[in-house]
C-alpha cells in the first residue's frame, strides 16, 4: 500500500523510530476508516525553554472525500508532552475522535436524505404471513 502520508520534522532530527511510531498510528487509523485519503503530520520542537522544559507540538492533517480533519496539539503548557511520542499518541487520538465524529455526521445526512435505505426487517414479516 502506497503511504499518501508527508511527515516533517521542525526543529528535531528525524529517527527511524519516531518515523515508525507515526506510521503505526497511521495504519492504526486507516484500519478505523477506509476513507483516508492522505494527509500530513508535522513534528515540531520549539526552542529550549529553560523554565517550562521543552514540550513537542504535533499537527494533523487528514484528507477524506467529507471533509478535512485537522488537529494541532500546541499545548505548551502540557507536561506530558515533554514526551514527543506522548504528543504523537494524543494528536492521532484526536484525530480519532474527530474522524468519528464526521463519520457519525455523514451517516446522519445520509439517512436524511433517503430515509427507505434504512433496512429494519420488517419486510420479511410481510411476506411471510
Amino acid at each position: 500500500m502506497s503511504n499518501d502520508f508527508q511527515i516533517v520534522f521542525h526543529n528535531l532530527d528525524q529517527s527511524d523510530a519516531i518515523i515508525d511510531a507515526v506510521n503505526k498510528r497511521i495504519e492504526k487509523l486507516r484500519r478505523f476508516s477506509s476513507d483516508i485519503l492522505g494527509g500530513r503530520v508535522v513534528l515540531d520542537s520549539p526552542h529550549n525553554n529553560h523554565h517550562k522544559g521543552k514540550v513537542y507540538s504535533v499537527a494533523l492533517e487528514l484528507h477524506t472525500p467529507n471533509k478535512p480533519v485537522m488537529v494541532t496539539q500546541d499545548q505548551h503548557d502540557n507536561h506530558a508532552h515533554e514526551d514527543l511520542y506522548v504528543a504523537i499518541r494524543d494528536a492521532f487520538n484526536a484525530a480519532e475522535r474527530q474522524l468519528k465524529s464526521v463519520d457519525k455526521k455523514h451517516r446522519k445526512e445520509a439517512m436524511h436524505k433517503n430515509p427507505d435505505a434504512v433496512d429494519d426487517g420488517m419486510d420479511d414479516i410481510d411476506e411471510q404471513e
